[in-house]
């Protein structure tokens, strides 16, 4: 693996975490909201599926040592950003605008399947894969100014 291939990882890294952090943000900001855009519901919580990114089965020139790379992956992109259809949160308020009016959930109110304390560990652990992604960025440069310093030395 090449430094170049480091700053690509790194870098997905960091993009998909910061999508991850934009997503949970958006959920502790609706995590109160009883419409959604369209006024059929509340909000429900959005979670980010990632998948990594590996080149298997990638040919290379015959030149390329092991010709056919089946090595490490190459970093990670987000797959989709889905709803969690988990159940909602049912509050009992008859005198809530979106109280429901029949049946046997009368006078209680549906709210979003937002956990205030999962989505905050959810935002420490994206914040530390960013920095961790940022750290091999870091790193990367480091190794390649040590390099071309040595580089100048012979």
């Amino acid at each position: 693996m090449g430094m170049f291939d480091a700053i690509n990882i790194g870098a997905s890294g960091l993009s998909a975490q910061r999508l991850r952090l934009d997503v949970i943000s958006n959920n502790i900001a609706n995590a109160t909201t009883t419409r959604n855009a369209r006024g059929d519901g509340p909000f429900r919580r959005d979670r980010v599926v990632m998948t990594p990114i590996n080149m298997r089965n990638v040919w290379r020139s015959p030149v390329y040592p092991n010709g056919l790379d089946t090595g490490v992956g190459r970093g990670v992109k987000v797959e989709r950003i889905e709803k969690d259809m988990s159940p909602l949160r049912l509050v009992y308020d008859p005198t809530h605008v979106d109280a429901i009016q029949i049946g046997p959930k009368k006078g209680y109110v549906e709210y979003p399947n937002v956990n205030i304390v999962e989505e905050m560990t959810d935002m420490i652990s994206a914040s530390r894969s960013y920095e961790a992604n940022s750290q091999v960025l870091i790193t990367t440069r480091q190794l390649f100014n040590k390099t071309l310093e040595i580089s100048r030395a012979v």
